[in-house]
């Protein structure tokens, strides 16, 4: 049990969140989400190992608005979680530590991440039906 007098930490309500604890907490979100994509792309690849019907209704669900927005996150998430890693291998050699690093690197991330995601989905729409 908890002593009522002893003060308690700081709730996300007090908390001001910081340019590097959002990015650990969205590394870390991303990453789950790589995982839940993982599951997604297997379903994906058995249903075509099961037939065409079976494919087919992968396929509907993926072209929905739905599974675009969870193929969009994925490729997002994809771009973040490597980059942010990257990052995190400088940090492994002792490199961007200085809080203005850290802070120019979190926002690099971010940018790319968001570049990468746009510039993959314009050059996949773009190759749509030029096989």
């Amino acid at each position: 049990m908890a002593d009522p007098t002893r003060p308690l930490s700081p709730h996300l309500t007090v908390y001001r969140p910081q340019v590097t604890s959002v990015l650990s907490i969205t590394h870390r979100a991303t990453g789950v989400f790589l995982a839940f994509a993982a599951v997604l792309f297997t379903y994906w690849l058995v249903s075509a190992a099961y037939g065409p019907e079976a494919f087919g209704r992968a396929q509907a669900l993926l072209e929905s608005w739905f599974g675009r927005l969870v193929l969009f996150g994925f490729t997002f998430s994809l771009f973040y979680h490597l980059l942010n890693g990257i990052r995190h291998l400088g940090w492994d050699v002792l490199w961007g530590f200085e809080m203005p690093t850290l802070r120019a690197t979190g926002v690099l991330v971010v940018i790319a991440s968001l570049a990468m995601t746009v510039t993959s989905w314009l050059m996949a729409y773009g190759h749509v039906g030029k096989l």
